[in-house]
């Protein structure tokens, strides 16, 4: 993600948290990495519930967004048991995407892992990828204050 493209918007900001199930572990008791990539997701359906922006609002306009980028930073385990806290923020983009930046952390407050996802809008009608913003979008933008001049 370039500097010039993203501003991050720290009003557009959500603490969620979760409890490390024991699905979730592997046999040293810690959280398999793969599972990092749902909890990036259950952070960004909290922020969808918050700010009006579930993937079922989204589909009632004709739209997916799909992840086309996921990059993650694992620094600390997480143990079965555990209560961690994802907080998932909202960057500003002028393109037409969805881009989040995530951070969990432990009961103690120690950076477990930091992440970003990137996502499209994809129309369900035309079967393509939004090139521009959806008119939902840019309306739900100028709603929060996040349209670009």
């Amino acid at each position: 993600m370039r500097k010039s493209e993203k501003q991050e918007v720290p009003s557009l900001k959500i603490s969620h948290q979760i409890r490390v199930r024991f699905s979730e572990v592997d046999s040293l008791n810690i959280v398999w990495h793969g599972h990092y990539v749902k909890y990036f997701e259950e952070g960004r359906e909290a922020f969808g519930r918050a700010f009006d922006l579930t993937y079922l609002d989204v589909k009632t306009y004709g739209y997916a967004t799909p992840i086309v980028k996921t990059v993650l930073e694992h620094h600390l385990p997480l143990r079965y048991g555990e209560v961690a806290t994802i907080e998932t923020t909202y960057v500003n983009t002028r393109a037409a995407k969805l881009m989040f930046t995530y951070s969990i952390t432990n009961e103690k407050g120690k950076i477990v892992c930091t992440g970003e996802t990137t996502q499209v809008f994809t129309n369900f009608e035309a079967n393509d990828m939004a090139l521009n913003l959806p008119e939902f979008y840019k309306n739900w933008k100028e709603k929060h204050g996040l349209l670009h001049d």
